[in-house]
């Protein structure tokens, strides 16, 4: 029995921040973007628009893909950094709005590996005999993040006004990393087939010791309250990220990944016929495919035009691969993906 890809969907958001846009809030511009991200634009979710709301339109353009009604899902497994509220999970939001069964729903947060853990939990469900239909999500809200006291709801037509030098100072202090991010959802139906496609060797890492590489201070529940005004005026509330030790580990973990489920499958490096990474920046997406030696047409990114779009970046260049006629018949495609934790890992996908 195999864990097979029967049907993909995405759900992104209306509103398109092109770098343009971004230079009118701060000190930045769409070369300096561009050369350090690869970055052209990306979307943004609209007011009250929360990531289970993507998820919702990507689930239902996935099980449409799939032949299939949402009453035939078994299951479901939702991988996102950024959920509507603390508690519940997306899961039972997701279940209700897509008027699922009583199945059980999994929250998972591994941040950027998101979807490919997810790939690893749906096959061991289906291989178990638990269950035969997975629905797996990965998406993101991260434009809450921005500080939109700041004139950022410009960016999305609420507001028309000329933001004061005060509020670009304090845009221009975080720019390293409000630029690189956008909205978007992917997701999958995997279902239990016979045959020899789907879901090859998965090989999975987590290294706590590198966890302050890529972080969040504020809304933390070691303190007391968990969120404050002071934590969002220090900017607490936004990531923290080291990107020469991100970069680093990107360009040395995920080959080391790809190469691991390589052997694990009996495949040589020349063997794939896909390579899918995360996309976070687009020199890492190079860094990678010259450590591997993989032509460029191996190697496809859509960072151009979503950033980093988190649990959903896999899904939705494997979903954009697939329309686009890139995913064939008797393909080796390869999954790899690194993020906050340390997590990483690559996953082999026969098509």
């Amino acid at each position: 029995m195999q864990s097979v890809i029967t049907g993909t969907g995405i759900g992104v958001p209306p509103h398109v921040v092109t770098n343009e846009a971004l230079s009118r809030l701060m000190n930045t511009s769409d070369e300096w973007i561009r050369v350090r991200s690869g970055i052209q634009e990306r979307r943004y979710a609209d007011t009250g628009q929360g990531s289970t709301d993507l998820g919702v339109l990507a689930s239902h353009a996935a099980i449409a893909d799939a032949g299939l009604v949402p009453t035939d899902i078994d299951a479901v497994i939702f991988a996102t950094m950024t959920p509507d509220h603390l508690l519940p999970g997306n899961g039972p939001l997701l279940q209700t709005a897509l008027g699922l069964r009583d199945v059980p729903t999994f929250d998972i947060r591994q941040q950027c590996s998101g979807f490919l853990y997810g790939l690893e939990l749906a096959d061991l469900f289906i291989q178990s005999g638990r269950y035969t239909r997975v629905l797996l999500v990965g998406a993101e809200v991260h434009s809450p993040f921005m500080p939109w006291h700041l004139g950022w709801d410009t960016l999305i037509g609420k507001e028309t006004r000329e933001i004061t030098e005060a509020e670009r100072i304090e845009n221009t202090a975080s720019r390293d990393r409000t630029v690189l991010f956008g909205d978007g959802a992917g997701a999958a139906v995997i279902e239990a087939r016979d045959g020899r496609t789907g879901l090859g060797p998965i090989c999975l890492h987590t290294d706590g010791t590198g966890a302050s590489v890529l972080t969040m201070k504020g809304v933390s529940f070691k303190q007391r309250p968990f969120v404050s005004s002071a934590q969002i005026s220090a900017g607490d509330t936004l990531p923290t990220m080291f990107g020469k030790e991100v970069f680093r580990a990107a360009v040395t973990l995920m080959p080391q990944a790809v190469r691991e489920v390589c052997e694990m499958s009996g495949l040589v490096l020349e063997d794939i016929d896909l390579l899918l990474i995360h996309q976070a920046n687009l020199r890492i997406i190079e860094g990678v495919q010259k450590a591997l030696g993989l032509p460029a047409e191996k190697v496809p990114h859509n960072i151009e035009r979503y950033g980093n779009t988190t649990a959903a970046t896999l899904p939705i260049l494997f979903h954009e691969c697939r329309q686009n006629g890139l995913v064939r018949p008797g393909m080796n495609i390869v999954f790899t993906a690194l993020g906050s934790g340390l997590h990483w890992g690559a996953a082999l996908y026969r098509s």
